[in-house]
């Protein structure tokens, strides 16, 4: 066998323009900014991993920035000289040095799992306990714009065949406008499309409790996140008050957000992202406690670009609770393929891809086209 010894660690960060602006409740971005992490071993294999945030640190208090100096300063240094087959050791110790930046440290672990899966030959997911699926369902998220805006958007994907549900944007708005909003966009998709919603953490509990019931009477499927993460207690008495489920997102990170949200009985789905919860093992954990509590998850994003979908595509095709499809559609908004070969989307969803590691390539002439100088 080759030698498994990291004798490298690099980091790129990239712009991708994307096809259109996307807005979040509080931010919103034209081009995607990612940081590339990239695993080099004495044996000749280069692993690659994907640091990512969706719109800046506003979400999880990390970028692009603040990852590429973690991981050149203090997570390389940990790597070196090891092998990539050490991965729960390495974490470890990562995690001895660093606290917290668990999207740095995703962009390290899903490296680490690609150098070794491609020195096995073997996918990634095999190292992950094995597919039980080999393709996902992609919604398609719409941003915070007026409800003409979105549900045009959201018709010209139907006719795609691609998608058959939306996620909409919250929580940029008063609440009574924003939900007359949605509420006009569900009529006009009703019957023919899913319509789902995220808040993005901006309600508070009497916010929720008052407004949400009128969004579920309309048909909506699904609220994602409507009051901050740390506020569980909230989060139990709305999804007790509901007669669809709510998805826990900024509440989730690690697998003990998992555990005290099913012993709560916080959320009815749970958003599972390798970016926000520190890497594919972390995210197998996860699907193990969801599946233990018989809580359905949901392979949501950050906008990755395609290295980071795919990692996310490896965990979500592993984790036994994946039954509420996913949302990981990143690529599909940038403006350039960043690929040799692109992911493949039709009316199954998105695919797993075959080959060792990851199963995808890098475009060199793309990284260096967009790399930030």
């Amino acid at each position: 066998m080759t030698d498994m010894r990291i004798d490298g660690v690099e980091t790129v960060i990239v712009d991708i323009p994307m096809r259109r602006a996307h807005r979040f409740a509080r931010a919103g971005m034209s081009a995607q900014p990612v940081l590339y992490v990239f695993v080099r071993t004495s044996g000749g294999v280069t692993g690659v991993g994907e640091g990512v945030v969706p719109g800046g640190p506003w979400w999880g208090g990390e970028s692009v920035e603040t990852m590429q100096v973690i991981v050149e300063k203090y997570l390389a240094p940990v790597m070196l000289g090891r092998r990539v087959d050490e991965v729960p050791a390495i974490l470890r110790d990562c995690a001895d040095v660093v606290a917290a930046n668990l999207f740095a440290k995703n962009a390290v672990d899903t490296a680490l799992h690609d150098a070794w899966a491609r020195h096995l030959d073997a996918p990634v997911h095999t190292l992950l306990g094995g597919a039980l699926r080999s393709s996902v369902p992609v919604t398609w998220a719409l941003g915070a714009e007026t409800a003409d805006v979105v549900a045009d958007e959201a018709l010209e994907k139907l006719d795609s065949g691609l998608h058959a549900s939306f996620k909409l944007k919250m929580g940029a708005l008063d609440p009574a406008a924003d939900v007359a909003r949605v509420v006009s966009v569900t009529e006009k998709l009703a019957s023919v499309a899913g319509v789902r919603v995220d808040i993005n953490a901006r309600w508070d509990r009497l916010t929720s409790l008052t407004h949400l019931p009128a969004l579920a009477e309309a048909g909506v499927e699904m609220v994602e996140q409507p009051v901050p993460g740390d506020d569980v207690d909230a989060m139990a008495a709305i999804s007790a008050a509901l007669p669809i489920p709510v998805m826990a997102d900024e509440s989730l990170r690690t697998p003990a957000d998992a555990l005290r949200l099913a012993r709560t009985g916080a959320a009815g789905i749970f958003a599972v992202k390798t970016t926000k919860s520190g890497g594919l093992r972390a995210c197998r954990a996860i699907g193990e406690v969801a599946a233990a509590a018989g809580i359905p998850c949901y392979a949501a994003t950050s906008i990755e670009s395609p290295i980071g979908t795919a990692a996310s595509l490896q965990t979500a095709c592993t984790n036994p609770a994946t039954a509420w499809g996913s949302e990981l559609f990143g690529p599909l908004l940038l403006a350039e393929e960043m690929l040799v070969e692109p992911l493949v989307y039709d009316t199954d969803g998105l695919h797993l891809p075959t080959g060792p590691g990851l199963g995808v390539e890098l475009d060199p002439a793309k990284v260096r086209a967009f790399r930030r100088s």
